[in-house]
């Protein structure tokens, strides 16, 4: 699985190879786009968030020449890399943080649930555009707290 999230020139890059043999996962982050494996309604492993400072994540990009030096410019050497032990029925979602920034860990936990152990692509699907639509719906909630709210507020309490 392979989730690259592309804006103006810069790249964040979530993969994960799993190996069948062995239900080994081998992951590699960078940015703040990832993965979360969840097991029997509980999260088992994540990614963690790469930035520089807050909502300046790690991206992949090459300067243009002259400008390497104003660009923040990460190398593929800087991914956060990881393997874990997966057990049949484990959901993985990969995404960019427009999910993670946007839907509470309780509510994306609900979702996966609904498809642990699912070999139905089309109720796999069907869970993956709910959590599409979600994430969209919460991010133009204007009453809704969401996570990367939570901690944009958390920082500027601390930063007083």
């Amino acid at each position: 699985f392979i989730e690259v999230y592309n804006y103006k020139g810069a790249a964040q890059l979530a993969f994960i190879v799993l190996n069948r043999e062995t239900n080994m996962v081998y992951t590699a982050n960078i940015g703040d786009s990832g993965f979360v494996i969840v097991r029997h309604g509980e999260v088992v492993h994540r990614s963690e968030e790469q930035q520089h400072y807050f909502n300046t994540p790690f991206q992949l990009s090459l300067p243009p020449p002259g400008h390497s030096g104003l660009v923040l410019s990460d190398r593929p050497e800087a991914a956060d890399t990881s393997n874990f032990q997966v057990e049949d029925g484990d959901v993985i979602l990969l995404a960019t943080d427009g999910v993670f920034d946007n839907v509470p860990d309780q509510l994306l936990i609900m979702e996966l649930t609904k498809v642990q152990g699912e070999r139905d692509p089309t109720k796999i699907q069907g869970v993956a555009n709910s959590i599409a639509l979600m994430a969209r719906s919460l991010a133009f909630d204007s009453n809704f707290m969401s996570p990367f709210a939570q901690n944009a507020q958390e920082k500027m309490a601390l930063m007083l």
